[in-house]
């Protein structure tokens, strides 16, 4: 029973008078937030915000981590976990027999009612390199599993800028585009430019040393003359992913 279910049934109860106004109040508290002592569980979040709450697996325990997504499991058809190690996947598929790891992009996931996608409204991901690859997965994924159709469209970068005019009806057609580059990060000027929907860029850690791990490409793109152009942070493509499908939902 997912939290909306919950919260419909508690009503009910109080409606049958099976509840009084306060053991309604304490329902509500205890069906909202679930205490691990180590974590706080926030079982509302899709209820405010249309997906459950997504579990940053980097710097906890693998044993927290599947705890965590084990309980969120209990209420939530589709949940996320990002930045997960392959230790970390595997305490959580002792404990969630249908999880999938994303090893390339560091994804747990669990899709047991895959979110519907409308092919009318794409999301396309481009990236400049293939070294952009592991970020690019995790901002497609987290699309995909959000509700998104999601097209890739990988290795266009400036450096042979003719690979990426092969594709720019498939990026045309997409509502909204992630851009993700690392070394100077012109690619995501470059589509801003030639586009006229929403274009999230996202800055990779690839370069070389003057690129400070992305901090480069990051004032690049933060500095870009192209309209349109909005920056999450250095690698950040659950951000870019999450951003996307906040866009592509809008009615």
């Amino acid at each position: 029973m997912n939290y909306e279910e919950k919260m419909l049934s508690i009503l009910e109860k109080h409606k049958q008078g099976q509840l009084t106004s306060q053991e309604v109040l304490t329902a509500i508290q205890s069906v909202g937030c679930e205490d691990l002592g180590f974590a706080k569980i926030d079982h509302a979040r899709s209820f405010r915000q249309g997906f459950p709450e997504v579990v940053y697996c980097e710097g906890k325990t693998p044993e927290q981590n599947a705890s965590i997504m084990y309980r969120l499991s209990q209420s939530a058809d589709n949940i996320l976990g990002t930045r997960a190690s392959a230790e970390s996947f595997q305490a959580v598929q002792e404990k969630i027999s249908d999880a999938q790891y994303h090893q390339q992009a560091g994804l747990i996931t669990v899709e047991r009612k895959p979110l519907p996608r409308d092919e009318m409204r794409k999301i396309a991901v481009v990236t400049a390199g293939t070294s952009d690859l592991a970020v690019a997965e995790e901002a497609a994924i987290t699309a995909e599993i959000m509700g998104n159709h999601v097209v890739r469209i990988y290795d266009v970068g400036v450096a042979g800028i003719h690979r990426l005019f092969e594709r720019l009806e498939d990026i045309r057609s997409a509502n909204v585009v992630i851009v993700l580059a690392g070394m100077e990060g012109a690619l995501a000027s470059v589509i801003g430019g030639l586009v006229a929907k929403p274009v999230i860029a996202v800055p990779t850690s690839a370069g070389y040393g003057a690129n400070f791990g992305g901090l480069a490409a990051l004032l690049g793109m933060l500095n870009s003359c192209a309209a349109g152009v909005a920056v999450v942070n250095i690698d950040n493509g659950f951000g870019a992913g999450r951003m996307a499908c906040i866009i592509n939902h809008m009615r």
